[in-house]
């Protein structure tokens, strides 16, 4: 099934228009439309709607407030200029818990794509990819802030475990994989990997013949498949996000926080 709705998390940060160019490169190959979301809190240290906040200082924070997202739109309007896919890209604001409103709008569409999260980040318009795809019920697309892409993918990374989540991922990702280009089917020794020749058929039969490696695991899964993204200049990870709990990986680390934070491709995370 093409991908023809695509949702885009546009805050203004580098890492946000690298995304909203990553999904204009995908909408183009089958005539797809691009929502860009705006999606913030409303940032006030204090209550400005109290009754002990003068009139004149809540106004100040409101100006405020409407000075950071206007500021984002018009940045959203300049690059739309760059993009020309008319009525087909399309733009709105909304404000509330950033993460839960991005994940439930994202169930209305074919899948996400975000901007990898940076640590300056403004707290008022920061996401988490990793949160997004764990609760949204729909793949997600992480873009590292300055990547570029030209044409579609050509080699498309697939790290598999046999597990839950990588299944997902592999299904999320089929319409990707049909395209054109090289798949890498990617296993890392030492784990409790099943066999792959049932998934390189199943590829096959939906016209992917993907080329499996088993990595060695030097230091942690997580820098096994980054490793090889780098050597064989991967254009885009897919991989199943959190088997593991988010408390866990968010405590002691793991394949997921390692990945989106050394990756510099697009990662795609199903959960």
């Amino acid at each position: 099934m093409p991908v023809l709705n695509i949702l885009v998390a546009f805050n203004g940060s580098a890492s946000s228009v690298s995304a909203l160019k990553y999904a204009a490169m995908l909408a183009d190959r089958d005539e797809a439309y691009v929502t860009a979301i705006l999606a913030h809190t409303t940032h006030d240290v204090i209550d400005r709607k109290h009754r002990w906040i003068p009139a004149q200082a809540a106004a100040l924070i409101a100006n405020a407030n409407d000075e950071v997202i206007n500021k984002i739109e018009a940045k959203f309007i300049e690059l739309s200029t760059e993009l020309d896919m008319g009525d087909r890209l399309t733009f709105r604001r909304t404000s509330g818990r950033i993460d839960d409103l991005l994940a439930r709008t994202a169930r209305s569409f074919d899948l996400l794509i975000v901007g990898q999260h940076l640590d300056n980040d403004d707290e008022h318009i920061t996401l988490h990819p990793d949160r997004i795809a764990l609760i949204s019920g729909r793949p997600v697309i992480v873009v590292p802030a300055d990547f570029s892409l030209s044409g579609t993918h050509s080699h498309v990374a697939v790290a598999w475990d046999g597990g839950r989540a990588a299944a997902r991922a592999v299904s999320d990702s089929l319409r990707i994989l049909e395209d054109e280009g090289k798949v890498s089917l990617l296993t890392v020794r030492g784990t409790d990997n099943p066999p792959v020749d049932d998934l390189l058929q199943h590829l096959s039969r939906h016209g992917t013949d993907a080329i499996h490696h088993d990595l060695p695991r030097v230091t942690s899964i997580g820098d096994a498949l980054v490793n090889f993204c780098k050597r064989q200049d991967a254009t885009l990870l897919v991989m199943g996000a959190y088997e593991h709990s988010k408390f866990r990986e968010d405590f002691i680390g793991g394949v997921t926080a390692t990945v989106l934070r050394d990756t510099k491709i697009p990662v795609l995370l199903s959960h």
